[in-house]
C-alpha cells in the first residue's frame, strides 16, 4: 500500500462556507447537531475526474478566491490528486520489479507536480486561517453592535416620552439590527431573546393610530403566515440536509420580521416552531444514521485489522504459502477500499493501524523471497555440479558401480533445495538426461532377460485368466481376498516384453476395474494397486525413472501438508474468533478429513517407490 500524504487544513467556519442563520429560535427547538452546520461528509460530494494539472489549476483558482472554499471541495481534490500520484507510484513500482529490481530497492522518483500541490495547499491552509480569524474578530464586533442596539432600545421602551415620538428611531435601530448578521455562536439565542423583549414591549407601548397599527400588524403576519407554509413543505424535501439549509434561511427572516397582533402571537410563533421542530428532527436523525454508519464502518475496518495482524508469517515457508497469504491480504485491501469513512477522529488512526499491518506482512515476504532467491543461487551450483558428475559417468560401463555412484547422485539431487524457475528445467534436462543415458545402455547390454520378460507375460496372462475366471456369485470377502492375493502375486512378478507392456497392463486393469466395481473394493485400495501396477511398468525404465516418479510425489504430498497446516491454522482461527457459525466450520472439516487421507495414500505410493527401488538396487 502506498501513503496518501495528508495537507490538514484549518477547519472554516460555517458561515464562510455556505451562509447561514446567525440566530436560532427559542431553545424549545432541538439544535442540529455541531457538524450539521458544516458541508457535508467528504466522501458525499467526490471531484469530478481530473487530470493533476486540472486539479492544481483548480486549487490555484481556490487560492485566489479563499473566502470561496469548501472544506468538501478541498478534501475532494486532495483524495483525486493522490489516487493519481498513488497510481503512478505503484506502476513505476511494478515496472522496477518486473525490470528484475527487488521491491526494496525501489526508490519512488520526485513528483514536481506533488511539491506544487503542497505549495498551493499551503497558501490556502494559510489564507483559511487569516478568514477564520477575520471572522470571529467581526463577530465579535458585531456582538457589542447587538448589544448596543438592545440598550437603545431598552432606553426607548423605559423613556417617558410618547413612543409615538420614538417611533422613527426605533425604525431605524431595527434596520440597523437587521443589518449586523453574524455573531458568535453561543451569544445567538441569548441576543435573540432581548431582542425581541424590547421590541415586543415597544410596540404594546407604541400609541399608533389603529389604521397604522392593524396594517403593519397585518403585513407581518402575511409574511410569517407565508414562512410557516414554506417550513411545513419542508417535512416533505427529500434532500434532508438542503431543507435544513432552507429552514435556517426561513428562521432568520421569520426573526427579522415585525410582530404580528398580541392575540396572535402564540398561534403564529407555535405553529412555526412546530415546523422547525419537524425540520431539526429529520436532520438530527440523519447525521444519527451517518454516525451509525461510520461506527459500523470502523468495526468492519478494525475486524481487517485485526485479521492481517493475526497472520503468522512464521508458519509461511513455501512461496506457494506466501502467495496464497498475500492474496488474501490484496483482497482485503480490496475489501477495504469499498468500505466507507470511519468517524473522522478515528479515520486517520484506523488507516494507520491497517497501512502499517499491510506493510509489516510485505516486508516479511520480501525478506522471505529475497533469501529464498540466494539460496536458489547456491542450490544452482551444487545442482551444476552434479550434473557434471553425471556427464563424467554416463559413458562408464561399469554397470553395477556406476549406478550405485548415480543413484547416491539421484539422492543428493533430492536433498538440495528448488533453484529458479528460469534454470529449473534446463538443469534438471542435463542431469536427467546424462542419467538416463547411461541406464538406457545398461538396459541394452541386458538384453538377456528378455527370456525371463516373456516367462513373466505367460505369468501375468496366467493371472488375467484367474481374475476373469471369479464367479461373481462368490461370497464378497473370499472373492476380494483372492483378489488381493492375485493383484499381490501379479506385482512380484518382474518385467515383460517392452512391445507387450501396455497391451498386458490394459487387459489387466479391465478385469480389476470390474472386480473392483463388482465387489466394491475401496477407492484408496483401488488407487494403490493400480499405482503399484504402474510402477512394475516404471521398473523397466530404471531407477531414473522411479526417482522421478518418488520427487514428484514427495513434492505432492509436502505441498499436501502445507496445505492441510493453513486449514488447521485456519479452524483454530475461526473456532478463537469466528462467527460465521458452523457450516464454514464443518466444510473446513471435511477438507481436513480428505487430505489426511490423500497424505496417507501417498506415503503407501512412496514406500512402494521405496521398495521397489531397493529392490533395483539388489538386482
Amino acid at each position: 500500500m502506498t501513503d496518501t500524504h495528508d495537507t490538514n487544513l484549518p477547519e472554516m467556519p460555517a458561515e464562510l462556507e455556505e451562509k447561514k442563520c446567525a440566530e436560532a429560535p427559542e431553545p424549545a427547538v432541538t439544535e442540529a447537531p455541531a457538524e450539521a452546520t458544516t458541508d457535508e461528509q467528504p466522501q458525499e460530494q467526490p471531484a469530478p475526474r481530473l487530470s493533476k494539472d486540472e486539479i492544481l489549476a483548480r486549487l490555484q483558482t481556490l487560492a485566489d478566491h479563499a473566502e470561496n472554499i469548501t472544506r468538501a471541495e478541498i478534501d475532494s481534490l486532495k483524495q483525486a490528486f493522490y489516487k493519481q500520484h498513488n497510481a503512478e507510484q505503484e506502476a513505476a513500482l511494478k515496472q522496477f520489479v518486473e525490470n528484475g529490481g527487488a521491491a526494496d530497492d525501489f526508490v519512488p522518483t520526485p513528483d514536481p507536480a506533488e511539491e506544487d500541490f503542497k505549495k498551493i495547499m499551503s497558501v490556502i491552509k494559510e489564507k483559511r486561517s487569516e478568514l477564520a480569524a477575520e471572522l470571529e474578530k467581526q463577530k465579535e464586533m458585531n456582538l457589542q453592535v447587538k448589544l448596543s442596539i438592545i440598550e437603545e432600545l431598552k432606553d426607548l421602551v423605559e423613556s417617558p416620552d410618547d413612543p409615538n415620538k420614538n417611533y422613527t428611531e426605533f425604525k431605524k435601530l431595527q434596520q440597523q439590527w437587521n443589518e449586523v448578521t453574524l455573531v458568535p455562536a453561543n451569544k445567538v439565542n441569548e441576543l435573540w431573546k432581548n431582542y425581541q423583549l424590547y421590541v415586543e414591549k415597544f410596540y404594546d407601548l407604541l400609541k399608533l393610530n389603529n389604521e397604522f397599527r392593524e396594517y403593519d400588524f397585518k403585513k407581518n403576519l402575511e409574511i410569517k403566515l407565508r414562512l410557516c407554509e414554506a417550513a411545513e413543505k419542508l417535512a416533505e424535501e427529500p434532500d434532508v440536509v438542503s431543507a435544513f439549509h432552507q429552514w435556517q434561511k426561513l428562521n432568520e427572516e421569520f426573526r427579522d420580521t415585525g410582530p404580528v397582533a398580541k392575540e396572535q402571537r402564540d398561534e403564529i410563533w407555535a405553529r412555526f416552531r412546530a415546523a422547525s421542530t419537524a425540520v431539526h428532527k429529520r436532520h438530527q436523525q440523519h447525521f444519527e444514521a451517518l454516525k451509525e454508519r461510520e461506527r459500523n464502518n470502523l468495526d468492519q475496518k478494525t475486524v481487517i485489522c485485526e485479521i492481517v495482524e493475526a497472520i503468522d508469517c512464521s508458519g509461511l515457508t513455501t512461496p506457494m504459502q506466501w502467495e496464497e497469504k498475500a492474496q488474501e491480504v490484496i483482497a482485503l485491501q480490496a475489501k477495504w477500499k469499498t468500505i466507507g469513512y470511519a468517524p473522522q477522529k478515528m479515520n486517520v488512526q484506523i488507516y494507520e493501524r491497517f497501512h502499517k499491518a499491510c506493510d509489516e506482512f510485505f516486508r516479511k515476504r520480501n525478506e522471505f523471497f529475497k533469501a529464498m532467491k540466494e539460496n536458489m543461487n547456491v542450490n544452482l551450483e551444487k545442482k551444476r555440479a552434479l550434473c557434471e558428475k553425471a556427464e563424467a559417468l554416463k559413458d562408464s560401463t561399469d554397470w553395477k558401480a556406476t549406478a550405485e555412484e548415480l543413484t547416491k547422485l539421484q539422492k543428493e539431487w533430492k536433498t538440495i533445495g528448488p533453484v529458479n524457475k528460469r534454470h529449473s528445467n534446463e538443469v534438471w534436462k542435463r542431469f536427467i538426461t546424462a542419467c538416463d543415458y547411461f541406464f538406457e545402455q545398461r538396459n541394452q547390454a541386458q538384453s538377456a532377460q528378455r527370456g525371463q520378460e516373456q516367462e513373466n507375460l505367460e505369468k501375468k496372462k496366467a493371472i488375467i485368466g484367474q481374475l476373469a475366471a471369479i464367479d461373481e456369485n462368490a461370497d464378497t470377502e473370499e472373492a476380494t481376498q483372492k483378489v488381493r492375493e492375485l493383484m499381490k502375486e501379479w506385482n512380484n512378478i518382474g518385467h515383460v516384453p517392452l512391445k507387450e507392456k501396455d497391451k498386458i497392463y490394459k487387459q489387466y486393469h479391465q478385469v480389476v476395474d470390474k472386480l473392483f466395481e463388482r465387489f466394491n473394493i475401496s477407492a484408496s485400495n483401488k488407487k494403490l494397486s493400480s499405482f503399484k501396477s504402474s510402477i512394475s511398468m516404471l521398473q523397466e525404465g530404471g531407477n531414473p525413472q522411479l526417482y522421478r516418479e518418488r520427487e514428484k510425489l514427495v513434492r505432492i504430498c509436502e505441498n499436501m501438508k502445507s496445505e492441510l497446516q493453513t486449514y488447521e491454522n485456519n479452524l483454530g482461527f475461526l473456532n478463537a474468533s469466528s462467527k460465521k457459525g458452523n457450516s464454514l466450520l464443518n466444510e473446513l472439516n471435511r477438507k481436513v478429513e480428505k487430505l489426511k487421507a490423500d497424505i496417507e495414500l501417498m506415503k503407501e505410493k512412496i514406500k512402494v517407490l521405496d521398495e521397489s527401488i531397493n529392490s533395483e538396487k539388489q538386482a
